[in-house]
């Protein structure tokens, strides 16, 4: 299958799509109802307002807001006039989207006031934090609030768009190449501070239009985005692929199983995806015995080791007929192997498939050069790919950028794994010890940086371990200073670090001990603690 929508950058995307998909609905959000030209228009319009408040190109602007169609309008309209887009985790507490914000010097900010209890601009506001290169906040309308702050509505700012001609804004976007940088994602890393990964428009576009021919979308489908927008899963993989594909967005601010089930059947629903965690609790719903699932097709599942029963049910209990996995990391633009609906259940489930068109694989053993010496079939090493899509860098770390990417173009990715006699991947572990909290990444390095913060905490270890609805759950192993009750303690560490953490990262047990196991040259042993991690409290 061929995808239709081709364009040079980002900035053409709309446009393309409304020319290759004409009448078709690009876009239902609660009551409202676009085509594609529809959706094109509306983008262009928030082009013209960014350039009316003074973007610059390469200017950093930054969402932190639920999925809506107003993320979709606010995110294209600023890539289109030469931004380049910096997601923010909408789990993230105050202080870590200062963080964030200030590493990229973002000079816009779109986000939210009232969502799930919090209002997010006020919050920001609230903490204090210094950000000397933000200049602009922009409210986004949700459901609760549905105006926006007064001071800094997104309906007053699309309003500037009237200063600006269309010819402004289509030279602003004609000026854009593919080699321009489109976003730059950030993750913690093992570190514990935030690394931007730089990626450009025709990396994004040349994955995605691979990726999406090879998974299967097609036009005339209806996708379900319940990955969050902040994530390569929910925009790129979300978002992005249905533009190039002619696929009906519909957007969910909050993933919800019973909610889920009913838009299923309501809304004839032809494509969900997401961490095993979205398929578990459908499963296990209690309204899914009389639901509707005919209209369902396709099911892609972001992790990289899935319960064979799981793949079989989705098929038999959901009548998805393909499922399909992947693997990939913020530094491969997201995929870097693709598992097809074609393979057997039990490929899809211990393997995530084959690379990506145009992407080199290699396990690389230990103390062995892998040019000379390739991994033989189920030796494991180290993921290593090459490609196109590898990153451009790491925004203002050559270091870390040195340390991921070798001269010869490849790029280290830090988990283990190895290659079956017919080139499927499977991934066994990470070097970064990095987990997946429900298909978000969690980085121990900087819980333990949170919690070591605690006045009490003498000395603590963070390790992921099995968990059946989340896939992994964080536990927390600490030494407390003399004079702390021992058995008070875990309950007033997870309470003080709530308001810290965000929940995904929040450790789901505490266990104090006189002393973290540690090793000759002194690093804890980890493994040794994953083997005696208590059961996680539901």
């Amino acid at each position: 299958m061929s995808v239709p929508v081709r364009p040079a950058t980002l900035a053409d995307l709309t446009a393309a799509a409304a020319h290759a998909f004409p009448g078709r609905t690009a876009l239902t959000d609660h009551e409202v109802s676009w085509t594609f030209d529809a959706l094109r228009t509306e983008v262009e319009r928030s082009t013209r307002a960014a350039l009316a408040h003074g973007l610059r190109a390469g200017d950093r602007v930054a969402l932190w807001a639920p999925n809506s169609r107003h993320w979709i309008t606010a995110a294209l309209g600023a890539v289109a006039a030469g931004a380049v887009l910096v997601p923010l985790n909408t789990r993230y507490k105050p202080a870590e989207a200062a963080a964030v914000l200030r590493r990229s010097r973002a000079r816009f900010l779109f986000t939210v006031g009232e969502f799930l209890g919090t209002d997010y601009a006020k919050a920001l506001t609230a903490s204090g934090a210094h950000l000397p290169d933000l200049e602009l906040t922009v409210t986004l309308p949700t459901d609760e609030d549905p105006e926006g702050d007064p001071a800094h509505r997104y309906a007053d700012y699309l309003a500037a768009a009237e200063h600006v001609t269309g010819r402004s804004r289509a030279q602003r976007a004609a000026a854009l190449t593919p080699d321009d940088l489109s976003d730059t994602l950030y993750t913690s890393g093992t570190t514990g501070s935030p690394k931007g990964v730089e990626i450009t428009h025709g990396q994004t576009l040349r994955v995605f239009t691979a990726w999406a021919e090879t998974v299967g979308l097609r036009e005339g489908d209806r996708y379900l985005l319940v990955n969050p927008f902040f994530h390569t899963f929910g925009y790129k993989a979300g978002v992005l692929a249905c533009l190039l594909t002619g696929a009906t967005m519909l957007p969910e601010a909050v993933y919800d199983a019973g909610r889920t089930l009913r838009r299923v059947a309501r809304d004839g629903i032809t494509v969900l995806m997401g961490p095993p965690t979205v398929f578990h609790t459908l499963l296990q719903h209690p309204a899914r015995a009389a639901g509707d699932f005919a209209s369902l097709r396709l099911a892609g599942l972001g992790a990289a080791d899935i319960p064979v029963e799981l793949i079989h049910r989705i098929r038999d209990e959901l009548g998805i007929a393909d499922v399909f996995t992947a693997y990939g990391l913020s530094e491969s633009t997201g995929v870097a192997t693709i598992c097809p609906t074609t393979a057997d259940a039990a490929t899809i489930a211990h393997t995530v498939g084959l690379p990506l068109p145009g992407t080199e694989l290699r396990i690389a053993v230990p103390g062995r050069d892998p040019a000379r010496e390739p991994a033989a079939p189920g030796e494991p090493g180290e993921i290593q790919v090459r490609g196109y899509h590898v990153m451009r860098g790491y925004v203002d770390d050559p270091e870390a950028t040195a340390a991921a990417v070798d001269p010869d173009g490849w790029l280290h990715t830090g988990d283990i794994g190895r290659l079956d006699a017919h080139g499927h991947l499977t991934v066994t572990d990470r070097l970064k010890d990095m987990y997946i909290v429900g298909g978000f990444n969690a980085y121990p390095t900087e819980i333990e940086h949170v919690l070591a913060g605690h006045e009490a905490v003498q000395d603590v270890a963070v390790v992921g371990v099995p968990d059946q609805r989340l896939g992994e759950v964080g536990a927390a192993y600490v030494v407390v200073r003399e004079g702390t009750d021992r058995a008070a303690f875990p309950a007033e560490l997870t309470a003080w670090a709530r308001e810290r953490l965000a929940n995904y990262k929040l450790p789901r047990t505490v266990t104090v001990l006189d002393a973290l196991p540690r090793n000759a040259s002194g690093k804890v042993r980890k493994t040794e603690l994953r083997g005696t991690a208590p059961r996680p409290v539901p």
